[in-house]
């Protein structure tokens, strides 16, 4: 048995914003945009986006200061900075973190006697905001999902989700936002779409639609990650990019991730490794792993990608991190017990979730 709901629409192309803007204007007249600091000014997204506001009479206020990895504090800020002002929706406007951040201030501006932990309790709230998500980087594929991962106060990232509420209403995908994006954060973007590709893909939760996507996703990545690395300007190889990112968040829409982000997680929130490196330091060990129980599946990955070393080792992955023997400690129980290894295939024990870290300290 299994099941497909994915309620996002979506706008993919060069201007899509104008394109847009009558499904836009449909969201009422007042609408909260949260952003970074420079980029989405930097790339022109913003300007795009406040002149369609101009033209269809939206009046929106900014908050440009999201921080990458949004904490529970950041989002209490937010609530706090706006909760006496009335909105119709909301937009997130950046990479996974604005979109992120919007959704949990979606839920909390509709439902102002929750507190930020009552995110984790679908049951608290039947309302939300309409959202909006406008991706400026080839990654997460939050503009697609109903996921939002927050780092809480004790410093450990944590996702919530609705099955309904916090999917975005209208997802705006043009590629021109991703040209300037520098080769750290391309690669670590690219290879967050790619984790979400195949650990969709290799999922107990897998889906046929989900496959397919997942597929493609996978393909695209291993043509055009190589090519934006080299061409950055290249916006062909940048449209497929955000493609493969956009189909691969509506993989994990149907199978959410595998223990692979669950260890990824604190060597970005401790020892501050962007999120899609992180992820990919394990990915191969997920695969190996789905061989024991789908073999054509592992196949058609290692056929594709040439083997997942090879594939990092050629867009220049190398991820290394000073670990103490505490956090070893800590982090190896909490992934042994994460919510992920459930629709994780093989064998994920304490011993080999240790080595895995080990793997990556630097010695």
């Amino acid at each position: 048995m299994w099941q497909y709901f994915m309620p996002t629409r979506i706008y993919f192309g060069e201007r899509c914003i104008e394109q847009g803007k009558d499904a836009l204007k449909s969201l009422g007249k007042r609408a909260l945009v949260l952003t970074g600091k420079r980029s989405s000014k930097e790339n022109g997204s913003l300007d795009d986006l406040m002149k369609v506001f101009s033209e269809i009479g939206v009046e929106m206020e900014l908050f440009d200061d999201v921080e990458e990895n949004p904490t529970f504090n950041l989002v209490r800020t937010i609530v706090s900075e706006f909760a006496q002002k009335s909105f119709d929706f909301v937009v997130g406007l950046g990479g996974g973190s604005p979109m992120d951040t919007a959704k949990a201030v979606a839920v909390l501006l509709k439902n102002p006697s929750l507190k930020v932990e009552d995110l984790y309790d679908p049951s608290k709230y039947s309302e939300a905001l309409p959202i909006v998500a406008i991706p400026t980087t080839a990654g997460t594929g939050s503009e697609v999902t109903q996921y939002s991962v927050l780092t809480d106060d004790a410093g450990f990232k944590r996702g919530f989700s609705h099955p309904v509420l916090t999917f975005p209403k209208l997802a705006f995908l043009d590629a021109r936002y991703t040209l300037k994006l520098s080769e750290p954060l391309t690669r670590s973007t690219g290879l967050d779409a790619l984790c979400h590709a195949v650990e969709g893909f290799l999922s107990k939760r897998a889906t046929p639609i989900s496959d397919l996507y997942a597929k493609k996703s996978i393909e695209l990545i291993a043509e055009n990650l190589p090519i934006v690395l080299r061409e950055p300007e290249n916006l062909r190889a940048r449209e497929n990019m955000l493609l493969a990112s956009c189909l691969a968040g509506m993989v994990i829409s149907q199978t959410s991730t595998t223990v692979a982000h669950a260890l990824g997680y604190p060597l970005t929130t401790f020892k501050n490794i962007r999120h899609g490196e992180a992820t990919a330091a394990f990915l191969d060990v997920v695969v190996e792993q789905a061989s024991m129980e789908v073999p054509e599946k592992v196949e058609f990955v290692n056929s594709i990608l040439g083997g997942v070393p090879n594939f990092l080792k050629m867009v220049g992955f190398n991820v290394r991190a000073e670990i103490n023997e505490e956090e070893l400690e800590v982090w190896t129980k909490r992934a042994k017990n994460a919510p992920h290894l459930q629709w994780t295939r093989g064998n994920f024990t304490e011993e080999l979730i240790r080595y895995l870290y080990e793997r990556v300290k630097i010695h």
